[in-house]
């Protein structure tokens, strides 16, 4: 018994071994193939040109991206320059052109002083004339230059063209018009250069305490009316 448990035993290591052996062989076998191995050559180098193709894809990618950012930061570098030109253009004689409405305001207080009823000799007459072609032509260059006055009298008082000096009252106008221009106001294109001075309408203090005390004595009757709990 013993010698056929030997036996088999040896049989099964035999067995076994002769198995590790075909492996061992085949493994060599598919190692020294030619054809397999240029198979594996092909998919690793398949692998790297599709991981090569992705970088450049993403490089691509990220240059089309940068090219489309320089360009609209470009487009607006230029509409930025075409608007500072245009301004520059339009109100870079701002300060010039205040200067210039102070002598004009001298020549409007000069003829406004000129008593055009009196008979004048014919020297103050030429005078006179003389000094409406300046105003004439003063006017004409400034609305050349885009500086235009701004309209006051009749008008409701507004806070961005107007600056009031002072209240006048008045009963047949609402509160809040122009009733005084004190000095004209001008604009430049669509620009305040300088506002006007003006004097604005009020209602008289007798009339204000009048329509007080009937709203007072209309909330007393309302209050009257109203049934006491």
């Amino acid at each position: 018994m013993k010698k056929d448990k030997e036996n088999i035993k040896e049989e099964i290591d035999e067995s076994n071994e002769s198995k590790r052996q075909d492996e061992i062989n085949e493994e060599n076998e598919q190692e020294n193939d030619p054809k397999k191995n240029e198979e594996k050559d092909e998919l690793i180098e398949e692998d790297a040109e599709e991981t090569e193709e992705d970088k450049l894809k993403k490089e691509i990618r990220a240059l089309k991206e940068e090219k489309i950012r320089v360009l609209a930061e470009m487009e607006n570098l230029r509409k930025r320059f075409d608007r500072e030109k245009i301004d520059s253009i339009k109100y870079g004689s701002v300060n010039f052109a205040r200067d210039i409405l102070s002598p004009s305001d001298n020549l409007e207080r000069a003829l406004s002083a000129i008593d055009k009823e009196e008979d004048h000799p014919q020297s103050i007459k030429n005078l006179i004339e003389g000094l409406l072609m300046v105003k004439k032509e003063l006017s004409a260059a400034l609305e050349k230059n885009g500086i235009t006055q701004i309209d006051t009298l009749n008008e409701r008082f507004d806070p961005n063209l107007h600056q009031a000096m002072m209240e006048i009252e008045n009963n047949e106008l609402d509160e809040g018009i122009v009733v005084q221009e004190i000095q004209t106001g001008y604009t430049m294109h669509d620009r305040l250069l300088r506002p006007a001075m003006v004097g604005v309408s009020k209602k008289p203090k007798k009339e204000t305490e009048n329509e007080a005390d009937q709203d007072l004595s209309l909330d007393e009757k309302n209050n009257e009316k109203e049934p006491k709990n």
